[in-house]
């Protein structure tokens, strides 16, 4: 079992760029921030990780390790690493260090996710997030890659189960909705035109294929940070500040799966299966069956992999809260908002809150641990002991979710 001692995220409606800052910086005032959050001191961190995807694309910068003895000399000796998974590269980070702490090396371990992608114009942007396709084989025609591999996605629901451009969009409304209870949210000051979430090609324009403006997530600059502790280390933190170790939010189960980075092949092999993406519904079982969760009524709320409407489309029926293609009927009755049966993205995910993709698994599980200690403010799910998060790199290339669950919300 692995606690969380909390943490720290950025404001996601910053331009790094704009704002004078480099990658480094924003690596910087995280760990800071969230050091000051949890009012640790650098010397009792043992062991760093970081969460990045392009940011040798975007800022001609790898060993993103190094970045810690850059921002606090104490760190200066720690042992670091760096972790790349595409979307699901702050997740994977967050697998590395649950793995040395349960393995004995380490009893406490900061976890950095981030990701600068405002810094360059958008269509230099998409070719960078490309790199999470099969290079050459696949969306070579396409100009902008991920709009189009989710365009393919809603093709094969359609084909499959058919699908409605109205819950689509219903989904990226929640989202917005949800946003604008999150201070931190890229658009919390957004606002629509009437139209803006309908077929409408002036107000909510094509993209690529199926998938228009609205349906798609956020280039975003940012960085969140959780500090992870052994049960022991755990206790000695709870101790210190005279609160109870029930308290301290854990990761209780964990699923982590991959598929081949092929697009048309994960479709074929699913093909006449109950899922259209297999992995993924084995990471969430996998998550649950590790937590002891045997019912989804046991969860409380999701923080779920929205890069497009789509996405969280398909990870409403691999959740299990409708059955498989049936995704419509949990829009449709108001199951996925804050007060429904099960309140998906309440942070605003990605497509509100904002996507820097080295950062999202990290963010998420910070959102969990938020929710699960009543410390989500204007977003907080009333009573939520526990979460579930779901964080996708490529398309369904790699899937990890976590279970992120506390005993005095």
């Amino acid at each position: 079992m692995v606690y969380v001692l909390g943490g720290w995220q950025s404001d996601f409606s910053r331009n790094w760029a704009r704002d004078g800052m480099e990658i480094a910086d924003g690596f910087a005032e995280t760990l800071n921030q969230g050091l000051a959050a949890t009012r640790l001191d650098p010397a009792e961190v043992e062991s760093g990780h970081v969460g990045n995807f392009v940011g040798d694309l975007f800022a001609g910068q790898g060993l993103l390790g190094g970045f810690f003895g850059l921002a606090d000399p104490a760190f200066d000796g720690l042992p670091t690493s760096r972790h790349e998974a595409a979307c699901a590269s702050g997740s994977v980070a967050i697998l590395a260090a649950m793995a040395e702490i349960e393995a004995g090396r380490y009893d406490l371990s900061c976890v950095i996710g981030l990701e600068l992608m405002r810094n360059v114009p958008g269509q230099i942007a998409a070719q960078h997030l490309g790199a999470a396709a099969w290079a050459g084989h696949e969306y070579g025609d396409a100009r902008y890659v991920w709009p189009r591999a989710l365009s393919d996605v809603a093709e094969e629901y359609d084909r499959r189960y058919g699908v409605k451009y109205e819950h689509l969009m219903r989904i990226s409304q929640v989202n917005f909705g949800n946003a604008k209870r999150n201070p931190n949210a890229q658009s919390r000051g957004w606002e629509f035109p009437e139209n803006a979430f309908t077929q409408d090609d002036e107000l909510n324009p094509v993209i690529e294929g199926r998938t228009r403006k609205m349906d798609c997530g956020q280039v975003t600059d940012g960085a969140a940070v959780v500090f992870l502790a052994s049960p022991k280390r755990a206790a000695e933190y709870a101790a210190k500040r005279g609160i109870a170790l029930e308290s301290l939010p854990r990761i209780s189960g964990w699923g982590h799966r991959s598929a081949p980075i092929s697009y048309r092949q994960k479709i074929a092999a699913s093909e006449g299966a109950d899922y259209v993406f297999p992995q993924v519904r084995r990471a969430i079982l996998e998550a649950r069956e590790r937590a002891g969760v045997s019912d989804l009524s046991q969860i409380d709320a999701v923080e779920t992999h929205d890069c497009f409407a789509m996405t969280e489309y398909m990870a409403i029926d691999h959740l299990g809260l409708t059955a498989p293609g049936e995704s419509w009927k949990a829009v449709e009755a108001g199951d996925i908002e804050i007060g429904g049966k099960l309140p998906i993205n309440p942070s605003g995910g990605l497509i509100g809150l904002g996507h820097p993709v080295g950062a999202t698994g990290v963010r998420m599980a910070l959102d969990a641990y938020k929710q699960v200690s009543g410390q989500a403010g204007d977003y907080q799910v009333e009573g939520a002991k526990t979460v579930q998060t779901l964080n996708i790199g490529g398309s369904t290339t790699t899937t990890v979710s976590l279970i992120v669950t506390s005993e005095a919300a």
